[in-house]
C-alpha cells in the first residue's frame, strides 16, 4: 500500500469488488467531515490518479477525493484483463461505487467530477441517478464528440494561417477531410486524429504527452511499472465505449437537470473545445449551476492553472454549503 508521504489522515489505495470485479481506488483528504468528490478520469482508459501530486493538494482541505480506476483503465484494468467496459457495466460499476463510498464515509450523496471522457461518463449517470449527485462538475466537458473535432480542426487551422507556418499547414492538408461526417475510432481516422493532436499541441491548443508528464507519473507514489502495460492496453481494451463515444451528443435530450451543474473550463482548451460547453451551459436548467473559464489552460485544466482552479472549487463548494 501506498507510502503516506503527505501525511494526510485520508491516505489510501484499496481494491473493492464492484459489479463482480476487483476495482482499484485511491482516496485522499484531510477530514472525514468533508464531502466526499468521486474523480471520474477521462480517456476512456487514461487514468488520472497518478497526477494527484500535480493539483490536488489544496482539494484535500475541502475535499475528500477519490480516484477510481475504471474497468478497462489502469489498476483495475491490470486486475482484470479479460473485463472490458461497455457504457451500461461503467453506470453500475459507479452506482455501486457510489453505494460502497455513501457507506463508508457516511454520506447521503457524493460530488461527482469528470474530465473529458469522465464529464461524458459523469453526465449520462447524473441523468440516471440524480438523486446520487450532490452536484456534479465538469472538467473539459464533452457535449458532441463531432462538433468537438470539427471546432478543434478549424482553430488549429486558423492559428497555422495566422503564424505563416507553411510546414505544419502541409502535415495539416495530408491529413485530408477531418474528421468527416461520423466519428468511428477506427485504425484510419486514430491517425488522423494523432497527427492533428500533435499539431494542437505544438500550438498549445491539446495536452502534450511529453516527457513532463510521464516524470509526474513516475513520481507518483502509486505508480507501478503495470501502469504503463495497463496504458499500452487501453484503447483495444475501450473499443466499445470508442463506439459509443464517437455518436455521443449530449444534445439528443433537453439540457435539464435534477442535479446542480458546474463547469471548470480551460480557455485554451480545444481538445474539448471550451466554447462548445459555454454554448451548451446557457441551455442548461438545473436547481443551480455556475462556469469558470480558466485563462491560460487547456485541456489538463486543473494541471495548467491549478491554483485558478482551486478557487473555482472553493467558490463551488461555499455556493453549495450556502445552500443548505
Amino acid at each position: 500500500m501506498t507510502k503516506n508521504k503527505s501525511k494526510r489522515p485520508i491516505c489510501m489505495e484499496e481494491y473493492v469488488t464492484i459489479n463482480g470485479i476487483s476495482q482499484y481506488l485511491y482516496h485522499l483528504g484531510t477530514n472525514v467531515d468533508n464531502p466526499v468528490m468521486l474523480f471520474l478520469h477521462g480517456g476512456p482508459g487514461s487514468v488520472e490518479s497518478l497526477f494527484t501530486r500535480a493539483f490536488q493538494e489544496k482539494w484535500e482541505e475541502i475535499y475528500t477525493v477519490v480516484h477510481w480506476d475504471q474497468r478497462g483503465a489502469g489498476k483495475t484494468l491490470t486486475k482484470n484483463p479479460d473485463t472490458l467496459p461497455t457504457i451500461d457495466l461503467l453506470l453500475q460499476d459507479l452506482y455501486e461505487l457510489i453505494q460502497y463510498l455513501k457507506t463508508k464515509y457516511d454520506k447521503e450523496k457524493i460530488v461527482i467530477l469528470g474530465h473529458s471522457w469522465g464529464s461524458v461518463l459523469g453526465s449520462v449517470f447524473i441523468r440516471k441517478y440524480p438523486q446520487e449527485a450532490a452536484y456534479y462538475i465538469g472538467v473539459g466537458q464533452v457535449v458532441n464528440m463531432l462538433e468537438n473535432e470539427q471546432v478543434g480542426y478549424n482553430k488549429l487551422l486558423e492559428m497555422i494561417e495566422q503564424s505563416g507556418d507553411e510546414k505544419s499547414k502541409k502535415k495539416l492538408q495530408s491529413i485530408g477531410e477531418y474528421p468527416g461526417n461520423q466519428i468511428v475510432f477506427e485504425r484510419e481516422f486514430l491517425k488522423k486524429c494523432n497527427k492533428v493532436r500533435k499539431l494542437q499541441g505544438k500550438y498549445n491548443l491539446a495536452m502534450k504527452i511529453d516527457l513532463s508528464i510521464w516524470i509526474t507519473v513516475f513520481k507518483s507514489p502509486i505508480f507501478r511499472f503495470s501502469d504503463i502495460v495497463a496504458f499500452m492496453k487501453i484503447f483495444r481494451a475501450n473499443a466499445h465505449l470508442h463506439r459509443f463515444l464517437g455518436d455521443f451528443n449530449l444534445r439528443d435530450e433537453k439540457a435539464e437537470y435534477e442535479v446542480p451543474i458546474y463547469y471548470i473550463l480551460g480557455g485554451n482548451d480545444w481538445q474539448t473545445p471550451y466554447v462548445i460547453a459555454q454554448k451548451y451551459f446557457e441551455e442548461i436548467e438545473a436547481p443551480n449551476k455556475g462556469i469558470y473559464v480558466i485563462p491560460e489552460a487547456g485541456h489538463m485544466t486543473m494541471m495548467d492553472q491549478p491554483d485558478l482552479f482551486f478557487e473555482a472549487l472553493m467558490e463551488i463548494n461555499k455556493r453549495e454549503i450556502l445552500k443548505k
